[in-house]
Parts: structure tokens; sequence; C-alpha cells
């Protein structure tokens, strides 16, 4: 089932759960995906800009696990599986990214909560921390990123599948197991300082 529509749109999200409970009966598993950037120095990024990116990336996700919580403790049995993008950046910006590393920070606090208050009632939570995965998001990546020395250097980058992959993985644990935290990067990628 495909429905397209805004995760920042809380009436279209609650259509989304509603309609995917009503077609399959119960609802086990949500990946909160949804994700956009903006690259620009502090002073200049604009407000509209900025709440642009923690709309998307942490409203959407907040708005979705709200939903997904609501069947997950309502449906017999309880319980579900919520992953979580975050990013490389949850832990160690770029420079310029103030909006999105701030949303990334604001997906650890959110997935450590859901994890906290989900636990009685067999809801886990997973933040997947991706990093140069080869998307169209990435494709700057190949002619040079911005490095904290000032320096634009192309950085290595790894077939989204493995991503997929480990997805897929974590989504077939069963529900008495929990995987907090997952990280998965190009394991050439600049990441512990950025540089």
């Amino acid at each position: 089932m495909v429905l397209a529509g805004d995760v920042t749109d809380e009436e279209f999200v609650k259509k989304l759960f509603s309609e995917t409970v009503a077609r399959f009966g119960r609802l086990d598993l949500l990946f909160n995906n949804a994700g956009v950037s903006s690259f620009a120095a502090l002073e200049e990024l604009t407000l509209e800009a900025f709440q642009s990116v923690i709309s998307v990336n942490l409203v959407g996700p907040f708005l979705c696990a709200r939903e997904a919580v609501k069947i997950f403790k309502k449906q017999d049995p309880t319980g579900g599986r919520i992953i979580n993008n975050g990013s490389l950046s949850a832990h160690t910006p770029r420079p310029h990214s103030v909006a999105y590393t701030t949303s990334k920070h604001a997906i650890t606090g959110l997935s450590k909560c859901l994890n906290l208050d989900g636990r009685a009632f067999g809801i886990t939570c997973t933040q997947i921390d991706i990093g140069n995965a080869q998307t169209v998001m990435a494709t700057p990546m190949a002619t040079g990123m911005l490095q904290p020395d000032g320096r634009r250097v192309p950085e290595s980058t790894f077939d989204v599948a493995h991503v997929a992959a480990a997805v897929v993985h974590i989504a077939s644990l069963p529900g008495d197991v929990a995987v907090p935290h997952f990280t998965i990067m190009a394991s050439k990628a600049p990441f512990a300082g950025r540089g």
C-alpha cells in the first residue's frame, strides 16, 4: 500500500496509520526515514530553512512515532519496533550544518524517550546512524565536502543496499531484543572529528 503525503502534516500522518491498520490489522514496524538538509553558515541560515529541516527531520518522526505508539499499546499482543534514521551528524557535525545536526541530535533524544516510555509495552526503538550511503543526497561527496580545516575533500561512500540489509535485520529481531543504537558508514569516511 502506498500513500503519498507529507510527514509534517498531522492529519495526513493520522490517516496513514489508520489506513495501515485498516488494511493489515496491526502495525509491527515504523521506519522514520524522511529527511532533508540545509547547508549554510549560521549567520546566513534563514529561519524558514531551519524550521523546514526541523519539521521534516524531527516533527515528522515525532508525529509518526506518536501514532505508532498509540497502535502498539492497543493491539494484541502489544508492542512494535521503531527505527529512526539518525546520522553521523548526531555525534559529529559537518561545517555549516546547524539545522541538520540539531535535528539529528534531537532524534537521539526522541529515540531514547521512545525506548524508555515504550519498554513496559514491548516497544523498542533503534536509532540507525547512516553515514555516506550512496544516495542522491550524497552525490556532492564525490566532488568534495567542506572539512573543518576549510578544504573540500571527496569522501568515500558505500552501497545503500547495506543500509537496507541492516534495517531488515533489525526489523526481523524478536520483540525481546533491543538495538538502541546502530552506526553504519563507509569505512574510509571521515567521522571522528570530521577530518
